[in-house]
C-alpha cells in the first residue's frame, strides 16, 4: 500500500512544472471577522507558451468572460473552505497547458464571515496572473428550501450554487466545469473541457453504475410509486450514480430547459415529505441519472474524505488518476494541521499556499 502510494507520488512530482519550485510570501490584511487570519504565499506566475491561442487580447481576457478561446471553471468561495479552494486553483494553473486561457467563476455567499470583495482581493494577490470573477450568491435564493441533512456542512446553501450558475454567471457563457473545493486536479484541465456531451445531454461526469440507490433515498421515497418511478422509467444506465463534485455543464441547454427549476420542484417536496438524507446531491440524481454523459473514471477519483459520519481515511480508487477529490467528512488540510493525515491527503499537500509561518508570527 506504501509502495504505491510512494509510486503516485513519483509520478505526480514528475510532471509538475519546474516553474513551481519558487514561491515567495506576501501579507493580506485581515479579511475576516474575529480571530481567524488567513495568509497564504503567492503561487508562481502561470503563464502561456508560445503554443497557446486566444481569440483576444489580454486586456480583453482579463475584463470579459466572454472570449471563446476561454475554459470556464466555476467553484464557490467562502472562508471555511477557503484553504481547499486556493489549493484547487492552484492545481488546475500548475497543470494547464494554457493557464492563462483558464477563467474562474467564484460564487462568494452575500453573508459569509469575509465579504465577496475581501474574498476578491485574498484571490488577486495570490494568483495575480489569473482571469477570474466573482459573483454574489444571494442565499436567500435557496435558504428556505434546505433541509436538514446527515453533516451540517451539507446544509451550507453555498452547496446548492452549482444549482444557480445558469442564472449567475455571464449569459455568454454557455458551458463550465463545476468543480468542488476538496479537490486537486493533477491533469491538464483541457483534457476535461474537451469531453463533448451527446445526443443533448445538459452535463457529463464520471458514473459508477450497479450503485445501490436505495441508500441515498428514504422508504418513504421508494414506497410512493409515483415518486420512485422516475427511476423505473429510464434507460439501462438508470443504476448510474454521480458524483456532483466534478462535472461538466452545456449552460445553454440548462437554461434552455429550466433545470434549475426542474431541481427546485424536488427541494420543495423533500421539504414536505423527506424523501432524502444527504444534501444537494439528491435532486441532482432525481433530475439526470440515467442522462449524463459518462466521463472517464480518472476525472474524479472522489471519497478520499470517508464517509459523511466518520470521515475515516480510504485509499485511491483501481486506475489512473487525473482528479483527487476529499468528498466525505474528512479534508486533507484539517488532518494535516491534526498531525493526523491520511497517507493520501500527502498528495494534496503540495498545493497548499497557506502559510504557517506567517500565521504563527501573527498570532
Amino acid at each position: 500500500m506504501l509502495q504505491r502510494l510512494v509510486l503516485v507520488s513519483i509520478i505526480i512530482s514528475l510532471i509538475l512544472p519546474s516553474s513551481c519550485v519558487g514561491i515567495r510570501s506576501i501579507p493580506h490584511r485581515d479579511a475576516f471577522a474575529g480571530d481567524s487570519i488567513f495568509r497564504f504565499s503567492e503561487a508562481p506566475d502561470y503563464r502561456n507558451g508560445a503554443e497557446c491561442s486566444t481569440s483576444a487580447t489580454k486586456e480583453f481576457l482579463i475584463s470579459s468572460s466572454c472570449d471563446p478561446s476561454l475554459v470556464h471553471v466555476a467553484m464557490t468561495l467562502d472562508s471555511e473552505y477557503l484553504r481547499g479552494t486556493i489549493a484547487a486553483v492552484h492545481s488546475v494553473l500548475r497543470h494547464a497547458s494554457c493557464p492563462e486561457n483558464v477563467f474562474l467563476h467564484f460564487l462568494a455567499a452575500e453573508f459569509d464571515p469575509a465579504s465577496p470583495r475581501a474574498l476578491a482581493q485574498l484571490v488577486r494577490s495570490t494568483f495575480p496572473s489569473l482571469n477570474f470573477k466573482v459573483y454574489i450568491f444571494r442565499e436567500d435564493a435557496v435558504i428556505n428550501l434546505i433541509s436538514t441533512s446527515v453533516r451540517e456542512a451539507l446544509e451550507n446553501p453555498l452547496n446548492y450554487a452549482r444549482n444557480y450558475l445558469g442564472d449567475i454567471l455571464d449569459q455568454c457563457v454557455d458551458r463550465v466545469i463545476y468543480l468542488d473545493s476538496d479537490l486537486v486536479v493533477v491533469d491538464d484541465i483541457q483534457n476535461l473541457w474537451g469531453v463533448s456531451l451527446t445526443e443533448s445531454r445538459v452535463i457529463g461526469a464520471p458514473e459508477y453504475c450497479r450503485a445501490n440507490f436505495s441508500k441515498y433515498f428514504t422508504d418513504g421515497f421508494w414506497s410512493d410509486p409515483v415518486l420512485s418511478r422516475v427511476f423505473t422509467t429510464r434507460n439501462e444506465k438508470e443504476a448510474c450514480y454521480f458524483n456532483t463534485g466534478v462535472m461538466v455543464m452545456d449552460l445553454r441547454r440548462w437554461r434552455e430547459g429550466n433545470y434549475r427549476r426542474r431541481i427546485e420542484r424536488w427541494m420543495e417536496i423533500q421539504k414536505r415529505r423527506r424523501i432524502y438524507d444527504l444534501g444537494s446531491l439528491p435532486p441532482f440524481l432525481l433530475v439526470f441519472a440515467g442522462n449524463v454523459e459518462g466521463i472517464d473514471h480518472r476525472w474524479n477519483q472522489h471519497g478520499l474524505g470517508g464517509d459523511n459520519v466518520r470521515g475515516s481515511c480510504r485509499l485511491l480508487h483501481p486506475g489512473p488518476v487525473s482528479l483527487l477529490h476529499w468528498s466525505g467528512k474528512g479534508k486533507p488540510w484539517v488532518r494535516l494541521d491534526a498531525r493526523k493525515p491520511c497517507e493520501l491527503d500527502l498528495l494534496w499537500q503540495p498545493y497548499d499556499l497557506y502559510n504557517h509561518h506567517q500565521q504563527q508570527q501573527s498570532s
